[in-house]
This record gives C-alpha cells, sequence and structure tokens, in this order.
C-alpha cells in the first residue's frame, strides 16, 4: 500500500513545500472564527457602502464563526437587508425530505435559533433571502445565484472526504463531470456519517440522516471567493492531501484549490503532529 509523505509534514513542511493553496495557521479556534466573521462583515460593509448586494453561500459547520459575527452586527448596526445567505446544505428524512426544524441536526434550525432570531429585527435580512438548497427545487439555487450576479465569498469546512458541503467523493467521475455537479439530492457516505456523529450527535451513527440535499461543486468553484477553516483533530490529515495531494474526484477539495482567490486556515494545533 502506498503512503503519502504529505501526511508527515511537520508545520514548517506544511507552510514551506509549496502548498497549492494558501495554509494561514491561526492561534486557535476562536482565531480561525473570529477572522471568519470579520471577513463576512467587512464584506457586507464594503458592499453597503457601495449600493452592492452582497451574497454568500455558508455553512453549519464550521458554526464558530456565527456569535462573533451576530455580535458585530449588532454593534456596529451592518444592515443585512442587501444580503443574502445561501445555506450549503440540509439534512433529509428517509423520504427525502427536509428534516423537521425541531430536528437537533437541522441546519434551517441552527441558523434560525443561532443566527437570524439573534440579529436586531431592523438589521436582520428578509426571509426569502435566508436560503437552503430545497430538494423539491434543486433548481431554485443555480437560478437565483445566475439571476443575483454570482456569489461573492463562499464559506465553508473541509470532510473526512475531502468534500466541501456534502459534495460527497465520487471515485467514478473525472474531473470535469465532477465539477459541473449542481444542487442536488444524493446519499451521505459511511465516512462522512460516521465523522458528523462523532462530531455532532454524541456518536449516535443509527440515528445519522442517510440523505441530504446539497448545493454543487459548480455553485462554490464560480464564487468569487473561497474561504475555508479547519480545526478538528481529524483535520490535521485533510489539510496535508488537501494541500499537496493530486487534484481528484475522490477528494472534491483538491478540484478547488487552483481557484484564483481561495485560502484554508487552520490552527496551531492542526499544523502541528504532535499535542
Amino acid at each position: 500500500m502506498t503512503k503519502h509523505e504529505y501526511y508527515t509534514y511537520t508545520k514548517e513542511e506544511l507552510l514551506n513545500k509549496g502548498a497549492k493553496l494558501p495554509v494561514i495557521v491561526m492561534e486557535d479556534n476562536a482565531a480561525v472564527f473570529q477572522s471568519m466573521a470579520e471577513e463576512m462583515a467587512e464584506e457586507i460593509k464594503k458592499n453597503n457602502a457601495e449600493g452592492n448586494k452582497t451574497v454568500f453561500i455558508c455553512p453549519v459547520g464550521p458554526v464558530g464563526q456565527y456569535p462573533y459575527f451576530v455580535e458585530m452586527v449588532n454593534q456596529e448596526k451592518i444592515s443585512l437587508k442587501n444580503v443574502w445567505f445561501i445555506n450549503m446544505d440540509e439534512y433529509l428524512d428517509d423520504d427525502k425530505k427536509w428534516v423537521p426544524e425541531t430536528h437537533p441536526l437541522s441546519f434551517r434550525g441552527f441558523m434560525n435559533r443561532t443566527v437570524y432570531s439573534k440579529i436586531a429585527p431592523e438589521l436582520v435580512m428578509p426571509e426569502e433571502q435566508r436560503v437552503f438548497p430545497d430538494p423539491e427545487n434543486v433548481e431554485y439555487i443555480p437560478q437565483l445565484i445566475e439571476k443575483l450576479g454570482g456569489v461573492d465569498i463562499c464559506f465553508g469546512g473541509i470532510g473526512i472526504n475531502g468534500h466541501v458541503a456534502f459534495n460527497e467523493a465520487d471515485a467514478s467521475l473525472s474531473n470535469e463531470e465532477f465539477l459541473a455537479q449542481k444542487t442536488r439530492v444524493l446519499d451521505i457516505t459511511k465516512e462522512t456519517r460516521t465523522a458528523n456523529a462523532i462530531g455532532d450527535f454524541n456518536g449516535a451513527l443509527e440515528d445519522m440522516p442517510k440523505y441530504c440535499v446539497t448545493i454543487g461543486i459548480y455553485e462554490i468553484a464560480h464564487a468569487r471567493k473561497i474561504r475555508l477553516g479547519c480545526f478538528r483533530n481529524w483535520h490535521r490529515a485533510v489539510v496535508r492531501r488537501t494541500a499537496y495531494g493530486e487534484a481528484t474526484s475522490d477528494f472534491p477539495v483538491s478540484l478547488l484549490t487552483n481557484h484564483q482567490d481561495i485560502n484554508l486556515k487552520i490552527t496551531e494545533f492542526v499544523a502541528a503532529l504532535e499535542g
């Protein structure tokens, strides 16, 4: 079995061997999340000042940026009236319908509880600008993005098999075929279900949803900027493969590393291989 040298790279090697995308090491989770929130707020303020709309693709995972963002919006009175949040994905039930917002893993429920309900009503965007991919109408988001003139920034993390949003690895597709995929319903892989059960659901693998709806890698790749953050223990390997592995549909984030404006922010913990 082939061993990949990049998995053993020290922090210095990770940063200095010619990574395929800019890798920025920050002190800890809080620093990564605060930086993400600041970039969100600054982009909105700049566009507001110019009379332009702001369109973000937003994750629920990572989520640590949202409390900082909410605080900035409320304290600085940043209007979100001309802002669209297009969430990346949502879990589906066995009938491939949205899980209810009351489900502990519902991304819609999370965003309503943690973001939208915490922002002053006079600042928060209208409900129709809080968008989730809909399994009943998968064409809506690609059409909306085109109508809005594109996405300013896509924020996200990286899954254990390199997925961004729920664009799961699929070695049966060529890189070009994979990059052409738009919003759709799909099965969640066993690896992703396991990692998410451990990270988000106390390890309750048997109750993890089996299906999801996700924006496509196409929508992500065509955002004007892509900002990724990694902070979990298993991100140590994911980050190294992202930065140094080959471009392959078997590790989807690798297909984004040549984007014209992308960076990956990681913690000192992820950068290190010990401790």
